[in-house]
């Protein structure tokens, strides 16, 4: 009986305990619904005295947020960076207000272009308000919009080889300046279509060359066209770029390699045939030279013939003046012998 008594009051114990925890969380939920309506009371709100600035012209934040709450304001250029850091702490209304920048010249440091303005509430979660502001040459008469040119180029070879890696460079630039950041957020939806029709992200593979220069290495398995689409997100403006690339079985480099092999081996037999056509003249040229020599030759023995028979003419007239002188005289000869042998037989 005791111990059933016992166990009714720890049951009565229990139960009240569950009902205070309830009402502690009850009022937990009430003391956190409470600060959300009290800081939704006080949302951090942000604003400028104009949209449009050009040089000279004084840049004014202004806002609300909580009671004494210390607020970030930032500057950023076209190109992402910080160009005014300041620390502001609101009123104990909760506003806040201050000249952020007095606008210089125009130079790379502050080009003309799509600013930034942002706001960020240190006590309320870190919370944060942004408003794009424009610099320009001149801010009056003309109403000029609030926009942002992103522009992404994309280069790529035309052409490429299966299982060989090119290269794949990405250009960012806002308002014509160029924007950094972390390429896995920048680049975050970048992918490339393959031949086959199935699509590869390329988010996580790009890495930073120089500020707004990326680039990322891709190694072709399939042959046929592949295109790379760039998507850049910058400061809420996205902007797109798309290149292609026709892969084959082998590259014209390689092609080329080989016409250039080609061509050193037609050029080396090229060199050989005109050293066989420089021999060959100089065969000419000796068969020439040794035609007109036997020529020469050959005129020089019809020469010599010629005056061997003017020799044999020379001397058989010679012979004939010879004969014809000595005919008399070998008769006059015969005559005087005659004469001598008369005259020896008369002595007798």
């Amino acid at each position: 009986m005791t111990s059933f008594t016992w166990n009714r009051t720890n049951i009565y114990g229990l139960a009240k305990t569950i009902i205070r925890l309830k009402l502690l969380l009850s009022g937990l939920l009430l003391v956190v619904l409470l600060g959300s309506l009290f800081i939704q009371a006080y949302a951090l709100e942000l604003s400028t005295d104009g949209k449009v600035y050009s040089e000279g012209q004084p840049l004014l934040v202004y806002g609300k947020a909580t009671p004494n709450e210390p607020v970030i304001v930032r500057l950023f250029a076209p190109d992402g960076t910080i160009k005014q850091f300041n620390q502001i702490s609101a009123d104990s209304n909760g506003d806040f207000s201050q000249i952020l920048i007095r606008w210089p010249n125009a130079t790379t440091n502050y080009p003309y272009g799509t600013y930034s303005v942002e706001a960020i509430a240190t006590k309320e979660n870190g919370i944060s308000k942004k408003i794009d502001i424009e610099f320009t040459s001149s801010s009056s008469l003309i109403q000029v919009p609030v926009k942002r040119n992103v522009v992404v180029s994309v280069y790529a070879p035309q052409t490429a080889a299966i299982n060989q890696t090119f290269r794949i460079f990405v250009q960012v630039t806002s308002d014509g300046t160029l924007v950094s950041g972390d390429p896995s957020d920048l680049l975050n939806t970048s992918h490339v279509h393959m031949p086959d029709g199935s699509v590869v992200n390329l988010s996580n593979s790009f890495k930073v060359l120089h500020q707004g220069l990326y680039y990322t290495d891709f190694t072709p398995m399939q042959e046929g066209t592949y295109v790379f689409h760039i998507t850049v997100l910058s400061r809420g403006t996205v902007s797109n770029g798309s290149v292609a690339t026709l892969v084959l079985k082998q590259s014209i480099e390689g092609i080329s390699d080989q016409i250039i092999k080609l061509n050193s081996v037609l050029d080396s037999t090229s060199q050989e045939l005109d050293k066989l056509k420089s021999e060959i003249e100089g065969f000419g040229q000796v068969m020439n030279s040794s035609q007109h020599s036997i020529t020469k030759a050959n005129q020089d023995i019809n020469k010599s013939v010629t005056s061997m028979s003017e020799s044999v003419s020379n001397m058989e007239s010679v012979s004939l003046q010879l004969n014809s002188l000595l005919l008399p005289v070998v008769a006059l000869i015969g005559i005087i012998i005659a004469l001598q042998i008369t005259i020896l037989a008369r002595r007798r």
